[in-house]
């Protein structure tokens, strides 16, 4: 079996499977670190395991739906952030395709593109929504230093999201990456093709 197009969106029994575990996986690890007032959010390791799997377009949808089903149960301001879980889908669906998450030393290495990327993303979407801050302690209060210090709002705001996402991101793409290396192959030999699995050897 052939390896797929990267951009395929084949609603497979597989795929109809992953895209609801993968939402749960996100669901329970933003809930986790919620409840145990983390200074992270843990909210995206579905998502990447998803685009592991599957490639960037099935990661951006359960990236999406996580941030939609969240936003209706628990935290309307999760709506917002489904920009930035696109974004995460799509960018680890593509390195994941191209071989770039094959050890540990590789995830980190992506966890690091994933958390400028989300930075990128969630910056504007914080000075827009909630005058530049994230909600989360640490970055807010990096935020309020900034600020206090005559820095502008927008790169205040890049700062308050960088110091966490950081973290947050390469723990995150770590986890993904061990839950993903754990999976059997025959599973992962259904979303991905043999050429996928030679790599991984």
């Amino acid at each position: 079996m052939g390896k797929k197009s990267m951009w395929s969106l084949s609603f497979s029994t597989p795929v109809l499977v992953l895209i609801p575990a993968a939402v749960g996986i996100n669901y329970v690890g933003k809930l986790f670190a919620q409840l145990l007032k983390l200074p992270l959010w843990l909210d995206s390791i579905g998502t990447i395991i998803a685009s592991m799997l599957s490639g960037p377009i099935v990661g951006a949808v359960s990236g999406a739906i996580n941030n939609i089903i969240y936003g209706l149960t628990m935290d309307p301001i999760s709506f917002v952030y489904a920009l930035t879980s696109i974004a995460i889908g799509l960018v680890v669906g593509i390195m994941a395709y191209r071989g770039r998450i094959t050890t540990l030393w590789r995830a980190i290495v992506v966890g690091l593109v994933v958390a400028i990327v989300s930075a990128l993303v969630s910056t504007p979407l914080n000075v827009m929504f909630w005058g530049g801050q994230t909600g989360n302690v640490w970055g807010d209060a990096l935020y309020a230093y900034c600020i206090a210090h005559n820095i502008p709002v927008w790169l205040s705001s890049f700062f308050d999201e960088i110091v966490v996402d950081i973290p947050d991101k390469v723990a995150t793409v770590v986890i993904a990456f061990v839950i993903f290396v754990s999976l059997p192959k025959r599973l992962i030999q259904m979303y991905e093709g043999e050429e996928t699995l030679e790599r991984l050897d």
